[in-house]
């Protein structure tokens, strides 16, 4: 909801602000480019107005709730409001303030969260919230009985006050917070097609990390499904990266698989996570990346508890990065219905026809390397220099 005339978006970012300002006017620089990009993609009109701390977004009225949606997927986003824009006069800040209560307060309780970043102002945060509170009170009393609450209302009237303008707004759409995308080098993403890898690929990416996807063909393991689906979660995730390349490098691993069913039983899914990663650090060096990321939890499955993420760990020499190290499955699942890569359908999700009937829960690393083929690493090696660039 926003008030009557409301054509620009303030934005709000979080971490940029704890940046030096040389590092601060970068990243917010990025944060524009990929607000530039998120409204192109969307075909919303809008033009993004670099301003230090609070960058605006230029729209029309018609498009201002299409436009903050938008704002509040870029990653660095805390928030975005749609807002009117005024004069930091206050006879006219609560000029605007009682014609959007006549517009669109219509009863229950309200309150005013004033906010006067321009220090040399005649009034203060409390006087403007104040007045502003009179001056909603004043507009809609002939109407209906208004009531304040200050801790849990149903509407807040949103002001706040900057150097050259006054921004009046009735909702914060929250933003998944971070870093903008870019401010941080690329890893390696290693997508399957199940509900965990994609959320850690969004996780790093809202650290500001661009991810570059990874998807192991498992051959007669997987199957047409399991890949359908491991391309249209990376489909999910370029929404929120218009401007950056989510092409997939699709790894043949059918072949080595069947070797691994064939030939071990004892640390047969270490063996398998350790030619994920070797033919992962290969493709790394290709594109310049500085990690693999992972949708690994600790005790999640048999290959991923701690023993285990540290045998199959040694493989590389790059960091494995885990976002979702510590989460429980039910938050994984919330995660994913929120950023769009859930699906209600049960796809197999082809890992489970490799394992082995025994679970190796404690595995050794000597041992390991005793019983998984001899060429392993290189066969992940050749895998990933056969590796295809697809589209998602």
């Amino acid at each position: 909801m926003h008030p009557p005339g409301a054509d620009t978006v303030l934005v709000r970012h979080g971490d940029v602000n704890t940046k030096s300002n040389t590092v601060k006017r970068y990243m917010e620089g990025l944060l524009a480019e990929n607000l530039e990009a998120l409204l192109a993609d969307r075909s919303i009109p809008g033009e993004v107005e670099r301003r230090w701390n609070r960058p605006l977004i230029h729209t029309t009225e018609e498009a201002v709730e299409d436009a903050t949606t938008a704002a509040a997927d870029a990653f660095g986003v805390v928030s975005a409001s749609p807002c009117l824009t005024t004069s930091t006069e206050m006879e006219r800040i609560l000029e605007v303030l009682a014609e959007t209560a006549h517009a669109r307060y219509d009863g229950g309780t309200f309150a005013v969260d004033a906010r006067r970043a321009d220090k040399t102002l005649p009034y203060g945060s409390e006087d403007l919230a104040r007045e502003g509170g009179t001056a909603i009170w004043e507009a809609v009393e002939d109407e209906f009985e208004p009531e304040v609450d200050l801790d849990e209302p149903d509407l807040t009237f949103g002001v706040e006050v900057r150097e050259e303008a006054a921004f009046v707004y009735l909702e914060k759409r929250a933003g998944p917070g971070g870093l903008p995308l870019g401010a941080q080098e690329p890893v390696i993403a290693l997508i399957s097609g199940g509900i965990d890898s994609p959320v850690a690929a969004y996780e790093m990416m809202k650290r500001g990390s661009p991810v570059v996807p990874v998807y192991v063909d498992l051959g007669p393991f997987g199957g047409i499904d399991h890949e359908a689906r491991a391309m249209e979660t990376v489909r999910a995730l370029s929404r929120y990266a218009p401007n950056f390349d989510m092409q997939v490098y699709e790894v043949p691993g059918g072949e080595t698989l069947s070797v691994l069913v064939e030939t071990m039983e004892e640390g047969r899914m270490l063996s398998m996570r350790r030619f994920f990663y070797r033919a992962a650090e290969v493709l790394a060096e290709r594109v310049d990346a500085h990690g693999i990321v992972t949708g690994e939890a600790v005790g999640q499955k048999s290959s991923q508890t701690l023993q285990n993420l540290g045998v199959t760990s040694r493989v590389t020499d790059l960091p494995i990065h885990r976002p979702l190290l510590t989460r429980d499955k039910h938050e994984i699942v919330d995660r994913a219905r929120e950023i769009g890569t859930f699906t209600e359908s049960t796809i197999d999700a082809g890992c489970n026809r490799v394992a082995p009937d025994r679970a190796e829960t404690n595995a050794r690393l000597e041992r390991l390397l005793e019983v998984e083929p001899n060429d392993l690493l290189e066969r992940a090696e050749e895998a990933a220099a056969n590796a295809e660039l697809v589209e998602p």
